[in-house]
């Protein structure tokens, strides 16, 4: 089956999407760049190695993006927090998503790492998570406190189940969420654009990775530099 979203028609696509969310795209926010952190949801093989059962084929057209993005983060000295979706390989962790899902990612295992176009450096935070929101059980919501993050920037896959979950428990920490239609993927066209419309409605402001990337740019200056995290990978 053919990917929903490529390389070559990505430009389109986002056109499309953000018109057809428009009249619910209504909470249009600007980046506060000094105060913002960029979250890239499990980009891991599992996800992006087209020989996986999983698979999620929005996750290569997006590829470059997401990396343009952790790019212009690091450059203005704002945190780039990472996301890996694994289980314990004796199945204590995985609860109703044992019985959910037939494959788990597996800690450990060459398939959970991040994709190596993505790999995080030394002292960037890497959240490992056993449900589709990065905040559930995890330390992720303490560790932006701690830097003082206030606007949450929402890339990676699948859009309509981790990157989507994520965005909505960050709202109800009262964060204000730039969700990437551009640069979060997911296994069918119908299931990205009713995430866009569900969060542009009451989630998120839905926006592009150059409009972030642009806004980053422009306030890097007053940026200070990125403080190493307690327990980052």
């Amino acid at each position: 089956m053919e990917p929903y979203v490529t390389a070559q028609n990505i430009e389109a696509k986002v056109r499309q999407w953000l018109e057809r969310i428009r009249p619910h795209n209504q909470h249009e926010m600007r980046l506060n760049a000094p105060a913002s952190a960029l979250l890239v949801i499990d980009m891991q093989r599992f996800f992006l190695d087209p020989a996986s059962p999983t698979f999620t084929c929005g996750g290569a057209a997006i590829l470059p993006r997401v990396k343009r993005l952790i790019d212009a983060f690091r450059r203005a000295g704002r945190p780039v927090i990472f996301t890996r979706h694994v289980h314990h390989p004796d199945d204590l962790d995985s609860g109703i998503m044992g019985w959910w899902w037939p494959g788990k990612c597996i800690e450990g295992s060459p398939e959970s790492e991040i994709h190596p176009d993505l790999a995080p450096r030394p002292g960037e935070k890497v959240v490992l998570k056993h449900r589709y929101s990065a905040f559930f059980d995890t330390d992720l919501e303490t560790v932006l406190r701690c830097l003082k993050v206030e606007d949450v920037v929402v890339s990676g896959i699948m859009t309509n189940m981790c990157c989507e979950s994520t965005a909505r428990d960050a709202y109800y920490r009262d964060h204000r969420v730039f969700f990437l239609a551009d640069a979060t993927g997911s296994i069918n066209e119908e299931m990205h654009v009713a995430s866009l419309l569900n969060l542009a409605f009451g989630f998120a402001h839905v926006t592009t990775s150059d409009a972030i990337e642009a806004q980053v740019a422009g306030q890097s200056g007053s940026a200070r530099s990125r403080p190493k995290l307690a327990g980052a990978e």
